[in-house]
């Protein structure tokens, strides 16, 4: 039984012996106490009057005594009007600050004995990553991580769009122009070498509508006639039929872009357990369209069409395989749900997808559950919003996307500036310099990308993101930068800053009761996290455990300390926030510096 309960239940018992009236433990909560009141939980009285028969003052003061008397954690109380506000003892944040000490893996839980599959990236292969994208593979790596933390069994996956009339556009658009360039003799990676041929592709499919329209033709029947259109469609069926020449061409445009995505994943920090193909999948689901026509769960319109009547579930019809008997996206989602499962026998899957996709998840979830697919309760749809840049801030290849690698070293070249400005580099070697701007600089664009809740649509500011002040990701490396060269300077002096040097400290500060605190609520906060799916929770929690220390950094000492158990505590206490920095920043797959 946590702190927390062992006071409800207390409450509980006061109310029973003090007024004669049984409460139920459970209905009763707790707060933590407000920064400028003295307290560490408050109980709020107001809706008990009616049983104390009394004034909110008089009630908080019995109530208050009883606790003193009945419980040997609670060390003070005091009562501000309706409020009990209730002080713990040294003794009490002793004891816990020990227990965590002591314990291997806290914000770890035990294994849950289920599995999740987390898909996450699933980009298209005729063009590179993009600032949206940055977004999707930092939040899909994060909440991987803060599942297994919660002890589910995770699988990375990423479902790659490599099929199609956008893949053919590139395909068509290099057959023409390539001259048979290649990433080698262009020096450019893969992806930016076919997302080139992509740009080419629109730009002469553009001049040719222009063209059919100034010849008399109707702008909708000139985006049809375009020869090159018509190619990109034709290259299509053959890729369909198995054609060897088209197939070989598409393998190599292919191959090609896994090397440049493979180089960006690698620079996110970011990888897969599994990769599932759209070439691999488009043509499943066919079966389930059969089983669901069996089962009552689709009709068949006049034309031949298969729809999904969900209108009971405040939805409409679904399109879900054509007149013709060809897929649509709808089909190979059903299909490729099933493929998950049978592959491994997940209990929940969550996609990370944007918000643009909302109604076509509901849709297929819905459809899933109606089918009775044993998985059909743990589809989960994580839906995030557009990332907007500050107008003019980061140049793009093509003028209208904010190329993934080209923010990503623009950050690292920020953090470069930032931090020789500020002189946080003195003593480094080049290397260790050139490593830490990495650090910082995709520590910053994690980071920000993640504070916000995901379904927030939000403003990627560069500049903002890489202070040293403030909510960033920096603040937070730089915290723990400073609590390591603490610990290298105890080392130094042969400082032991284990429990058993704690035991002449009695009365702890404020301060150090506060952190203790902190450092207790990184579970919860796990916990929360993956219950809601948001690495926004542990952002938050670590800027305000980081914001706790530099309080306590400022308000107390430690090597100056004259009292060797106090000092021996306060850096044992600075090695668990750092301890806890260090594992919340890794959940959001964030780097923290030894040093800066």
């Amino acid at each position: 039984m946590d702190i927390q309960q062992t006071i409800t239940k207390t409450i509980a018992g006061a109310f029973r012996d003090l007024f004669d009236h049984a409460v139920d433990p459970d209905s009763l909560a707790l707060q933590p106490t407000r920064k400028e009141f003295e307290g560490t939980y408050t109980f709020v009285i107001f809706p008990f009057l009616k049983i104390t028969k009394s004034t909110p003052e008089a009630s908080g003061e019995k109530l208050g005594a009883y606790l003193q008397k009945n419980l040997p954690e609670v060390s003070t109380f005091n009562v501000v009007k309706g409020f009990l506000n209730i002080s713990l003892s040294s003794s009490y944040w002793m004891n816990l600050f020990q227990q965590l000490y002591e314990a291997k893996d806290h914000g770890r839980f035990p294994p849950k004995g289920k599995k999740v599959m987390v898909e996450y990236s699933s980009p298209n292969t005729n063009k590179p990553l993009h600032l949206g994208h940055l977004r999707n593979n930092f939040l899909g790596f994060a909440v991987s991580r803060i599942l297994e933390a919660y002890g589910y069994e995770v699988i990375k996956s990423n479902l790659v769009n490599d099929r199609g009339i956008h893949i053919c556009k590139s395909m068509v658009a290099y057959e023409k122009l390539g001259k048979g360039e290649t990433p080698e003799s262009s020096g450019l990676k893969g992806d930016h070498l076919v997302g080139k041929y992509y740009v080419l592709f629109d730009q002469e499919y553009k001049k040719q509508i222009r063209a059919l329209t100034e010849s008399g033709l109707e702008e909708a029947a000139a985006k049809k006639s375009a020869p090159w259109m018509k190619e990109a469609q034709d290259m299509l069926v053959r890729w369909e039929a198995g054609d060897a020449a088209t197939i070989d061409l598409w393998k190599k445009l292919n191959g090609w872009v896994y090397q440049g995505f493979e180089e960006t994943y690698r620079k996110m920090g970011v990888d897969f357990d599994q990769y599932y193909y759209e070439s691999d999948t488009y043509l499943l689901g066919k079966d389930i369209v059969a089983e669901g026509l069996k089962k009552g769960v689709f009709f068949k319109k006049e034309n031949g069409s298969v729809w999904a009547d969900l209108s009971e579930e405040g939805l409409d019809e679904k399109l879900v395989l054509r007149a013709d008997g060809t897929s649509v996206y709808m089909t190979q989602d059903m299909g490729t749900a099933d493929l998950k499962y049978k592959d491994h026998h997940i209990e929940k899957s969550v996609y990370v997808v944007g918000n643009e996709q909302d109604y076509h998840f509901e849709v297929l979830f819905k459809i899933m559950r109606k089918l009775g697919r044993p998985y059909g309760n743990g589809l989960y749809h994580l839906s995030y919003g557009m990332v907007d840049l500050p107008t003019g801030k980061m140049k793009s290849r093509e003028g209208t996307v904010v190329d993934a690698d080209d923010l990503m070293a623009e950050m690292v070249g920020t953090a470069r500036e930032h931090t020789q400005e500020l002189g946080k580099i003195e003593g480094f070697s080049q290397e260790e310099a050139e490593a830490l701007y990495e650090i910082l600089g995709l520590g910053a664009l994690k980071y920000f990308l993640l504070k916000v809740d995901p379904k927030k649509r939000m403003l990627f500011n560069p500049q903002e993101s890489i202070e040293f002040q403030g909510n960033t990701g920096p603040f937070i490396q730089y915290t723990h930068a400073r609590i390591a060269a603490i610990l290298r300077k105890a080392a130094q002096i042969d400082l032991d800053y284990s429990p058993a040097q704690f035991q002449g400290y009695a009365t702890l500060e404020k301060a150090e009761e506060s952190l203790i605190y902190q450092l207790d609520d990184y579970s919860n906060k796990v916990h929360l996290a993956a219950e809601e799916l948001s690495p926004a929770v542990i952002a938050q929690y670590l800027f305000d455990l980081a914001k706790e220390y530099n309080r306590f950094y400022a308000e107390l000492p430690i090597f100056s300390e004259t009292k060797a158990a106090v000092q021996a505590f306060r850096v044992g206490l600075s090695a668990q926030v750092a301890k806890t920095i260090k594992s919340g920043m890794g959940l959001l797959g964030i780097v923290v510096p030894q040093k800066m």
